[in-house]
């Protein structure tokens, strides 16, 4: 849609005030984004896998990173509510640069992994 609203400044009014139009909006949106999830550098994920083993070895040694593990149960769904697993939560804090990087990474081990920052 904003690249519409662009388009039509450029044919209606001139190119210069597209771009400052279009500089605005990267500008406004960063900003919003600071305001929503803060300045700071750093961000706390949480893991929960079955292939805790591999993901915890992969964390520590691949991207340099802490982890704090904390013992909990799996399952609980409302397909199954009466069966549950034992399994390890993983906790780490992560440069925002790295979370992407974590992601893929995680994901290639246990697609099914459930993530949250």
């Amino acid at each position: 849609m904003n690249t519409v609203i662009f388009i039509i400044a450029v044919v209606f009014l001139n190119i210069e005030t597209a771009f400052y139009a279009i500089l605005t909006y990267i500008i406004a949106s960063q900003t919003t984004q600071y305001v929503i999830e803060g300045v700071e550098v750093c961000t706390g994920i949480t893991i929960i896998s079955a292939n805790s083993m591999e993901i915890k070895k992969v964390l520590v040694l691949t991207l340099n990173s802490g982890i704090t593990v904390y013992k909990g149960e799996r399952g609980f769904m409302k397909e199954s509510y009466e069966v549950s697993n034992q399994v390890d939560i993983i906790f780490t804090i992560v440069t925002r640069l790295e979370v992407r990087e974590l992601r893929n990474i995680v994901y290639q081990i246990d697609q099914k992994a459930f993530i949250f920052s």
